[in-house]
């Protein structure tokens, strides 16, 4: 990585490294991640040299206390080098790469429109505990509660790394506050996620292959986008994709953000076939359909989180929802790395 941060500092010394604004600005973005990189790197390093010091003072001095902190410094730097090991993991294509997350809800009327919502919130938080910046590119509203679908786009270094793990159907089982005799309900949400890639990638759509639908957006933006038809939807029409954007003001930009997502969503399902053929050229019996149920969320009659994958599970579901989903990912990302050693 230092080597790699010479280079890059070498390049932007040259007068005429913004003259190619698009590379320079990829390379900003690069120099950023990894001196970012580093400094984890070198705090991990300075916390091992403060707890040897420590221990080699309790030593000549015999206090107990220095011990205990030398402890507690040791336990919250394996913490942080084993979140270093899992980033280390993060090594696909498009890893480094921003997320697209879309939510849907499925059958169950307003019940799983509510959990759609939770779910939504929950991503928003864990992203917000990353510092990375969360955009909202689509909301379908349901009528009485919650949301029928939702887009985001979640920019900040490895995003796509990150929620991957995220991507399948999401369980919830918990009494219903929208039934009156208290029964128990079993939600539905199935959770998309591809990166957000460049424009050099080469998807062919075909003009005949889509159909564009304009209308009026129903989220926040302000009177003008309200009277106009400013959002988009794209059908991609032998695929069955249907990708919406009504975050911009103009239907142009909006079309554009459109069909970046259709294509990231086109190129994902690709690899997700090739994925397919090799399991059964190795005679692996598993669909890696998105449809699979990833994880279930019980809040009655016990409370449990429990990821199907990985067998990681907790009992604090409040953390959960409110973003604490770092476990999961991280199992996940462990399995997957054992899987291809």
């Amino acid at each position: 990585m230092e080597r790699r941060l010479s280079e890059i500092e070498g390049e932007m010394s040259s007068p005429d490294f913004w003259n190619d604004q698009k590379r320079a600005q990829s390379l900003s973005v690069e120099r950023n991640r990894i001196e970012s990189e580093l400094e984890e790197f070198r705090k991990i390093e300075e916390s091992l040299e403060d707890a040897e010091t420590l221990l080699e003072m309790a030593e000549e001095e015999g206090e107990k206390d220095l011990i205990e902190e030398a402890e507690k410094l040791l336990k919250e730097t394996a913490r942080k080098l084993d979140s270093l090991e899992v980033k280390s993991v993060l090594s696909g294509e498009f890893d480094k790469n921003n997320a697209i997350v879309t939510i849907h809800a499925g059958a169950g009327g307003t019940e799983s429109c509510d959990w759609a919502e939770m779910l939504m919130r929950m991503y928003i938080r864990w992203a917000e505990r990353k510092g990375f910046e969360i955009e909202i590119l689509d909301l379908q509203e349901n009528e009485e509660a919650g949301i029928k679908s939702a887009t985001l786009l979640i920019k900040g270094p490895y995003a796509f790394g990150y929620l991957r793990a995220e991507h399948g159907t999401h369980r919830l089982v918990r009494i219903s506050p929208f039934d009156s005799n208290a029964r128990r309900h079993t939600s539905f949400c199935g959770v998309i996620v591809v990166p957000e890639i460049d424009e050099e990638i080469d998807i062919e759509i075909k003009e005949e292959d889509i159909r564009i639908d304009t209308f009026r957006a129903s989220g926040a933006g302000g009177q003008h986008v309200n009277k106009t038809d400013s959002a988009v939807r794209i059908t991609h029409i032998p695929t069955g994709i249907v990708v919406t954007c009504q975050s911009e003001r103009s239907q142009i930009q909006n079309r554009q953000r459109a069909m970046k997502i259709l294509k990231a969503r086109l190129y994902e399902l690709e690899r997700q076939k090739r994925e397919e053929k090799i399991a059964e050229a190795r005679g692996e019996h598993k669909s890696i359909a998105w449809g699979n149920q990833i994880r279930s969320y019980v809040f009655h009659p016990y409370q449990m989180v429990k990821d199907h994958r990985t067998g990681e599970e907790t009992s604090n579901v409040n953390a959960v929802m409110d973003g604490e989903i770092d476990n999961f990912i991280e199992a996940y990302l462990k399995q997957k790395a054992r899987s291809k050693a």
